[in-house]
């Protein structure tokens, strides 16, 4: 799955190189705060994607003695600190553009220029949306959910960020050709202004909702409840098992989870029995839900009054 994400982010940071230049230039020579605004909102996405890539890689290392149950939760501080990209580099300098060009009212040049630009990055932004769409609707079949649960409860914070990033991108296109006509209408600098303003504001909830997932992720969230339903069946389906008596779980990676379970054996398990079902536990559960990487017992015996 990681090729997928990897391929998924490398299109979204392609589209963004080959428009924020082209931006950053329209905006200038349209004297556009809009326009300056998408730029800096394609800049920051660019950067942004390093940092999912850098988390890819970084994620993907062994375990080794420092960290014995691998580098999955890299993933999440990256992506944190993606969402703390978005709202410097993005969200900061939008909303700065934006009041300052409220205020002074500069030079403005033809829109033509801008129009084409916000026409080709519309394209641009459309083909990398297409292909996280794609990776999110295969991987919400593969667990039976709906794309929208999928999205909402899915750990690939990468994808997501991704996602969000594209959709966010057309939104604030939609904004800055709206606020660019107006201008252009009315004669008006405040609509240029208003629209920066409101890119920059539209980056805030970006890196507020991305940056939240990411938080809980790195301090240790539960798998889902349909994969806890499913330890605790396949742990309680074995012979010589009475019931999980409490189960902890926590997401190492989108691929890893930890089990811990306090099980109650019967009473005619001996140790060396107790052994040999906690292997076949473990092995059934790797066959059933291969994200489970890492899965420990707690053997307990209730007393029969």
């Amino acid at each position: 799955m990681n090729r997928s994400t990897r391929r998924t982010v490398v299109v979204a940071g392609l589209a963004n190189i080959a428009i924020a230049v082209t931006k950053l230039a329209a905006g200038i020579t349209v004297g556009s705060a809009a326009m300056l605004a998408e730029a800096a909102h394609s800049l920051a996405d660019t950067l942004n994607q390093g940092f999912l890539l850098t988390s890819l890689h970084r994620s993907d290392r062994p375990a080794d003695r420092a960290h014995p149950f691998g580098y999955g939760k890299e993933r999440y501080f990256w992506s944190l600190l993606a969402a703390v990209g978005i709202f410097v580099a993005g969200a900061g300098f939008s909303v700065f553009e934006g009041v300052l060009a409220m205020r002074h009212s500069g030079e403005t040049g033809s829109p033509a220029v801008a129009y084409l630009v916000l026409a080709v990055a519309f394209v641009a932004e459309g083909t990398a949306l297409t292909r996280a769409v794609y990776q999110v609707r295969r991987e919400a079949a593969g667990r039976r959910r709906s794309m929208r649960e999928q999205v909402r409860r899915s750990p690939d914070t990468t994808v997501r960020t991704a996602l969000f990033e594209d959709i966010s991108a057309l939104i604030g296109l939609t904004i800055a050709a709206t606020g660019l006509t107006l201008r252009e209408l009315t004669g008006s600098p405040v609509w240029d202004g208003a629209a920066s303003i409101l890119i920059g504001l539209l980056l805030v909830a970006l890196a507020y909702s991305l940056g939240r997932t990411s938080m809980h992720m790195l301090i240790g969230q539960a798998a889902q409840p349909e994969e806890q339903h499913l330890i605790t069946k396949e742990i309680e389906a074995t012979p010589g098992i009475d019931r999980v008596l409490d189960l902890l779980t926590m997401q190492l990676g989108p691929e890893e989870i930890i089990a811990c379970a306090k099980v109650a054996f019967t009473d005619d398990i001996s140790a060396d029995h107790a052994e040999d079902l906690a292997d076949d536990i473990d092995r059934r559960l790797r066959e059933r839900l291969p994200t489970v990487r890492h899965v420990f017992l707690d053997p307990t015996q209730l007393s029969r009054s």
